[in-house]
């Protein structure tokens, strides 16, 4: 649970909470990796953010893979102050902010996830946050993945992972 922030142009911002209610929590919840009751807070439940506010009006149907596919406003283009950042509940997980990033796929950090569910994938040892070998959570451990029968249909499964 906590406040939602977005990564976007390069640099990271809040969410408004016009709009927002449980359908946008289930999409949030669904791309951080995190089951449970998904549950929308408004009026900056979880406290104000600060810099920019990224997005208003965000309007999801609940069957989105990340916000990315939501209808919103346009970036940057809203009417609200930081008393309205959006937070969502992803019960029984529990975290103080989660972040993520919209604009880059591949980027998306699973180090930022409060618990790490089965099957989580990280790129590690690469030069940029988009790159690098795959690891998969398992069994408590991070493990590495074999090479044999690797194709870019693989990675693509990766990257949508991310």
């Amino acid at each position: 649970e906590g406040r939602v922030e977005v990564y976007h142009d390069g640099k990271w911002g809040t969410i408004c909470d016009d709009q927002w209610d449980d359908r946008d929590a289930e999409v949030v919840c669904r791309q951080l990796g995190l089951s449970g009751t998904p549950k929308a807070l408004s009026w900056a439940h979880y406290g104000q953010g600060s810099g920019p506010i990224l997005l208003d009006e965000v309007q999801c149907s609940g069957n989105e893979l990340s916000l990315d596919q939501c209808k919103k406003s346009d970036w940057g283009q809203q009417n609200c102050d930081h008393i309205e950042d959006a937070g969502v509940s992803c019960d029984p997980f529990t975290a103080m902010v989660h972040r993520l990033f919209l604009s880059s796929p591949a980027e998306c950090c699973p180090f930022l996830l409060p618990s790490l569910a089965e099957g989580t994938v990280r790129l590690a040892g690469g030069h940029s946050p988009s790159e690098g070998r795959v690891e998969v959570y398992y069994n408590g451990d991070w493990g590495t993945v074999c090479d044999d029968g690797w194709t870019d249909l693989g990675a693509q499964v990766v990257c949508r992972q991310l």
